[in-house]
């Protein structure tokens, strides 16, 4: 009896793992920014995921690196993407608790499917705009209302991570042209490269572990910040990206939703966050505006 092939399998669980992994990451930012500052968790999570990166990429493609002029630019303007999703997400969950801006970053798939309708016009607008309300909604909500435990500043930390969430869309729709031309491998950490190189200088007006000593930092928050650079950075992009290419962007993007359930689960697990009923009709908003967007753009293909 033939086996069944097992690559939708593997990419839907790869598709899981990383959406879940990366629920995960947010509890770990929201950890480590107890011992660094917002600048100083990016950076030294950023440096620890290019090793990782470069090291597979060595190992994988033998170091041969082939790219045009051109390329090159798009490269170092989707770096620009990395750059904005790492570090303002960082310094938005300073200010909002890791509930919140998980809820935020389920939004994620419909701000890239409404960015690329406008954008690229790989789906007409109005196939996307109905979802989008719905999920903007739900962001809204639990933004703005009567936020008890969001943190300090509320709105201003939503914002920031809302910015980082189109800072990624950015990123996804730029880096689907490069894919064509070079392995995603070699856009992982070309533009991981940049971002890191831009953050750098930063280290000199955001210190907190600079300043107090490495002794400072618990245990703890190297272990999340651990999370942030093997499992967040580079596990769960690889297994994003296999994943995407077995199953496609569209069906990735819907389970990709399970990143504010895994963020909302873990927040209240582990960092003890009170989820309330907001926050839950605030999920219910984002997956209803994502399936409508799904659904659409499904039917204005065929």
């Amino acid at each position: 009896m033939a086996m069944a092939p097992p690559s939708p399998t593997l990419a839907y669980g790869s598709v899981v793992l990383a959406a879940v992994l990366w629920g995960g990451s947010i509890v770990a930012q929201k950890m480590a920014l107890g011992s660094f500052s917002a600048v100083e968790a990016s950076v030294l999570r950023d440096v620890g995921g290019l090793a990782i990166l470069l090291a597979t990429w060595w190992w994988q493609e033998g170091g041969v690196i082939k790219i045009s002029r051109s390329d090159l630019r798009l490269l170092g303007l989707l770096g620009l993407g990395v750059l904005g999703n790492h570090l303002l997400i960082l310094m938005g969950l300073k200010y909002v608790s890791g509930a919140v801006g998980g809820v935020i970053i389920g939004s994620s798939p419909v701000v890239t499917a409404l960015l690329s309708a406008m954008l690229i016009r790989d789906v007409p607008l109005r196939a996307v705009w109905a979802g989008a309300g719905l999920s903007f909604a739900g962001v809204g909500l639990v933004s703005v209302a009567g936020f008890q435990a969001a943190g300090e500043q509320p709105l201003l930390g939503s914002t920031l991570v809302f910015l980082g969430v189109v800072s990624w869309a950015l990123y996804s729709i730029g880096s689907r042209a490069v894919m064509e031309r070079v392995s995603a491998l070699t856009v992982n950490w070309t533009t991981l490269l940049v971002a890191t190189a831009l953050q750098v200088p930063l280290l000199w007006t955001d210190r907190k572990m600079l300043d107090a000593g490495v002794a400072s930092v618990t245990l703890s928050d190297w272990m999340a910040l651990g999370y942030l650079v093997v499992f967040a950075t580079a596990v769960a992009q690889q297994a994003w990206l296999f994943g995407v290419k077995g199953i496609g962007p569209s069906r990735a993007s819907v389970l990709g939703n399970l990143t504010p359930v895994a963020a909302i689960g873990l927040s209240a697990l582990i960092l003890n966050e009170a989820v309330g009923l907001i926050e839950v009709i605030g999920i219910g908003l984002i997956l209803a505006g994502v399936w409508v967007v799904n659904r659409q753009t499904v039917e204005s293909t065929h």
